[in-house]
């Protein structure tokens, strides 16, 4: 199989660019240290909510494609008009279960000599995290203990009941519970951790949580 991205699902393979070139660092952490005199170490507020928060994911990727300039000219038009400015959704062959999402921005070059044309697209303002392309759905009916797997970003589920339901769960420690009567909500207190979440459940209807999961 060729490599191939697709860009809101739209394959740029098809589009008659082959690709070259990808570049996807991981994003740096929103760092900002205080240097104190008289102190050995700075003051670090790298974790001042209590947790890492990232910077913006910077990528870029390069096409390319061979032809005239009739052609090279044509293809581009076709991924600009599309693409070019838009907040867009980018999946790579390598990895179809995962995602990013930025603003892409277009930058053509040809090359009259050889008769190649080359397309770079990037994105300096993508979110911090890929996310999962499917969203995660556990459903749970009557009272009992329902387990929620959530990869390394911190997830909010929306919760459905079917019927009253109390909800309750423990995080660093401190534990939490909630009444809600029979619709769709989301609690903010109800944050996902990496790993298994554990959430009891009391009531007689169906309880269903949807999250969608991501990492850096």
């Amino acid at each position: 199989m060729k490599p191939d991205a697709m860009i809101n699902g739209v394959s740029m393979l098809s589009l008659g660019w082959l690709r070259e070139i990808v570049n996807f660092p991981t994003p740096q952490s929103q760092s900002n240290t205080i240097t104190v005199p008289g102190r050995n170490s700075p003051i670090r507020f790298t974790e001042a909510l209590g947790r890492v928060a990232y910077q913006p994911r910077s990528f870029d990727m390069t096409f390319s494609m061979l032809g005239d300039r009739v052609n090279f000219d044509t293809l581009v038009s076709a991924v600009v008009n599309r693409f070019a400015g838009q907040l867009c959704r980018v999946t790579l062959t390598e990895d179809p279960t995962m995602y990013a999402v930025g603003t892409l921005e277009a930058a053509p070059s040809y090359d009259p000599l050889t008769g190649k044309g080359a397309l770079e697209l990037s994105c300096i303002d993508g979110d911090a995290f890929l996310y999962h392309t499917e969203e995660t759905v556990v459903s749970f009916s009557g009272s009992g203990t329902v387990i929620l797997g959530n990869d390394y970003m911190p997830v909010v589920p929306v919760i459905t009941a079917t019927a009253e339901t109390t909800l309750r769960w423990a995080i660093d420690g401190e534990s939490f519970h909630k009444t809600v009567s029979a619709g769709t909500w989301e609690i903010p207190e109800l944050e996902l951790r990496h790993g298994d979440n554990t959430v009891s459940v009391t009531g007689e209807g169906t309880t269903t949580f949807t999250y969608r999961q991501g990492r850096l």
